[in-house]
């Protein structure tokens, strides 16, 4: 465990300045009301009038028209309040799965992860994940209970589920009264006054926080024996330590719908949360691959700048932003900052703290403080922002994203905006680590994938609605291939008289297998001029055409030996053209007589999910023509299954998974090989070939 360094290096006015600055991240599963949470606490705080409704589209953090229509969170938003001398960014992040690419870099700009589970549907497995996440980034932790005013709701079961999911280190702070109308502090305001909790007591929470606290601390684990008890404010120091090594979780409970608990929480952030300089340093390292060693960031504003952009945003009206979170050193405007490790500096004309979508022009930022820098073609995701040029090469430790598996075709409606689609879809995936945009040369397709059906249909309505660029899409093609698996001979006569000089060339050839892997190979071995070397390359054009178009069902041939043993040829009508179509006839009729089969690509597949889903996650595998090569523990405490499927089997298969697992499961897949498809797969591929091209 990596402690930050002292306090005590930092001036008296540089101390008070950076103590001051909080930051928060409302991670968890979708419906939690981490929206309508990031409003209450701007109302209490007082920096809006009034609070905001989701359904009625008037959050600061859900400005986006298709956040709007949807009611729910589709980006990461930033915020900020001042209340009693303390300044807090707020990041509201979209609990969806699909929207990990958001709300996962968030982790990594605040000193504290904030779970909001919901006290009515209870602990969901988004919020699992990420309880588990900000635990392998070493984030400060605390869980938030909303909903407790909801009907029905056991709070004090909720609580047990809490820590035997989480740890017993997971502990209220505070405690709700009468059916959550009422929030009651465990930690400072102790009293006998008012109603008493729904469970448990004040006392007994209180004595288990601090018994808790001081188990990190030697002289305190002394003092509160001997003692009985250690005042709140004495346990600063062990009780930021006990959140940064994970071994304190606080639990608070709120309703956001009515505020209760809403003050007890600002409480908490202003109290209990770390400041810059108390949380653990931000895993920056200098060097690549194994060479790499950490560098710790000091929260220091007169040191070099170091800073790092977590969010890629296109304005409307400012343009491309970078949402920065300042390490250490001050950036203010006209400051010269390098990105990474180029060379030429940019100059910073304007900074500005977010709103929302409300841009405030800010003159500087200093440690702790999240902001946004727009105009800089250069910026994107993870980049390092230094004025040193020994900083040129450090980064942060990678976050390690889900992969996105869940293709989809896509071409615009019109044709001539090829360009500008290929334009708006970089911009797009610039926005998003995990949406990904490739050509696929074998299908010829622009093909995006995402980390689901939301995700790319979220993806859609961006293009038609924001952009105004309508679009095709579907299924993406599956790659398959052809090849031979015996020998053969071909022979074609290409003769045409059309009245004057006509065309005329013959070629003998044969094929055979080579390796899976191998690719093509071409032989000359005729004798005697019977085709004069010039034609030899027309020749092999010819069956390279062939090759590329299909022979059965359509598909690249691949991985056979190509050998022409004789022709003929005219003195006067012999051309290219004529050559070049022999041997496109003649290497049809090989292969079609040396038993050809379609190959199709085989995948390994790596599938997270409960181990009581693995019985059914196994037997739907055996059902698609998987095959499962073993198991292994997953860090999450979950399983995962490896296997190899075809990728025809795999199309929408989180949909399947979900189904399978309660929206629990995912999974990963990577290229493997390629195999012959079973005898009525090709023969279905074939008749559809024949049915296309005799129409």
């Amino acid at each position: 465990m990596v402690v930050p360094r002292s306090r005590r290096r930092l001036s008296v006015a540089t101390h008070r300045d950076i103590a001051s600055r909080r930051t928060l991240a409302l991670v968890g599963p979708s419906a939690a009301g981490k929206t309508s949470l990031a409003e209450a606490l701007l109302w209490k705080a007082g920096a809006v009038g009034a609070p905001g409704s989701v359904e009625k589209g008037s959050t600061v953090s859900d400005q986006d028209p298709l956040e709007k229509r949807a009611q729910r969170s589709l980006n990461t938003t930033l915020m900020h309040f001042e209340h009693r001398d303390i300044t807090t960014h707020l990041v509201d992040t979209p609990g969806a799965p699909d929207f990990l690419g958001q709300s996962l870099p968030a982790l990594e700009a605040v000193e504290t992860a904030a779970v909001v589970i919901n006290a009515a549907t209870g602990i969901e497995p988004m919020a699992v994940r990420m309880m588990e996440w900000a635990k392998q980034r070493e984030r400060d932790r605390i869980i938030v209970v909303n909903k407790i005013d909801a009907q029905g709701v056991n709070l004090q079961a909720l609580l047990g589920q809490i820590q035997a999911t989480f740890g017993k280190e997971c502990l209220p702070v505070n405690l709700p009264s009468q059916k959550g109308e009422r929030v009651l502090d465990c930690f400072w305001k102790l009293t006998d006054e008012g109603p008493p909790p729904d469970f448990s007591s004040v006392e007994q929470a209180h004595r288990a926080l601090v018994e808790q606290v001081v188990e990190v601390d030697a002289d305190f684990v002394e003092r509160y024996l001997n003692d009985g008890d250690v005042a709140p404010e004495e346990l600063h120091a062990p009780l930021e330590q006990a959140l940064r090594e994970g071994h304190l979780v606080p639990v608070c409970f709120v309703s956001a719908r009515t505020g209760a608990g809403v003050p007890e929480l600002l409480d908490v952030i202003e109290r209990l949360l770390p400041d810059p300089t108390e949380s653990n340093p931000p895993a920056f390292l200098e060097g690549e691959g194994e060479a790499a060693r950490p560098i710790d960031a000091v929260s220091d504003p007169d040191k070099h700048v170091l800073a790092h952009v977590f969010k890629i945003a296109q304005d409307p009206y400012v343009g491309k932003m970078g949402v920065i979170r300042v390490h250490q050193g001050t950036i203010t405007r006209d400051s010269q900052l390098y990105v990474g490790d180029g060379r030429r500096p940019f100059k910073v004309g304007h900074l500005f703290m977010l709103q929302g979508k409300e841009l405030n022009e800010v003159a500087k930022a200093v440690p702790g403080d999240l902001c946004a820098i727009a105009k800089v073609e250069d910026l994107h995701f993870d980049a390092v922002l230094h004025d040193a040029a020994e900083d040129a090469h450090i980064h942060l430790k990678p976050l390690q994203f889900p992969v996105p598996v869940h293709g989809l075709a896509i071409t615009p409606k019109r044709r001539g905006d090829e360009q500008r689609l290929h334009d708006i879809l970089l911009k797009l995936v610039s926005e998003d680590p995990c949406l990904k945009v490739e050509h696929v040369a074998t299908t010829n397709e622009t093909v995006v994938y995402g980390l689901g059906e939301l995700h790319l249909r979220t993806l859609l309505e961006r293009l038609t609605e924001v952009h105004g660029c309508q679009v095709e899409t579907r299924p993406p093609r599956i790659a398959y291939r052809e090849t031979i698996t015996g020998h053969a001979e071909g022979h074609h006569r290409h003769k045409k008289q059309t009245g004057g000089a006509g065309q005329f060339g013959e070629v003998f050839l044969r094929v055979e297998p080579l390796p899976r892997g191998t690719g093509f190979q071409f032989a000359d071995e005729v004798k005697g001029g019977a085709i004069p070397h010039n034609f030899m390359p027309a020749v092999e054009k010819g069956v390279r055409l062939a090759m590329e178009q299909g022979v059965i069902a359509g598909y690249p041939v691949v991985d056979l030996k190509v050998t022409v043993y004789d022709g003929k040829h005219h003195t006067v009508d012999s051309k290219e053209i004529a050559f070049i179509q022999a041997g496109k006839k003649a290497l049809i009729e090989a292969v079609q007589a040396a038993r050809p089969c379609v190959l199709e690509p085989i995948v390994d597949v790596e599938i997270s999910a409960p181990e009581q889903n693995m019985g059914d996650i196994t037997g739907d595998l055996a059902a698609r023509r998987g095959q499962v090569s073993g198991t292994q523990g997953a860090n999450d405490g979950a399983l995962t299954v490896l296997a190899q499927a075809p990728l025809s089997e795999l199309a929408s298969y989180q949909s399947r998974l979900n189904s399978l697992t309660g929206g629990q499961g995912r999974y990963t897949i990577a290229f493997s090989h390629y195999e012959p498809v079973p005898p009525g797969v090709q023969a279905q591929l074939a008749s559809q070939y024949k049915l296309k091209d005799e129409a």
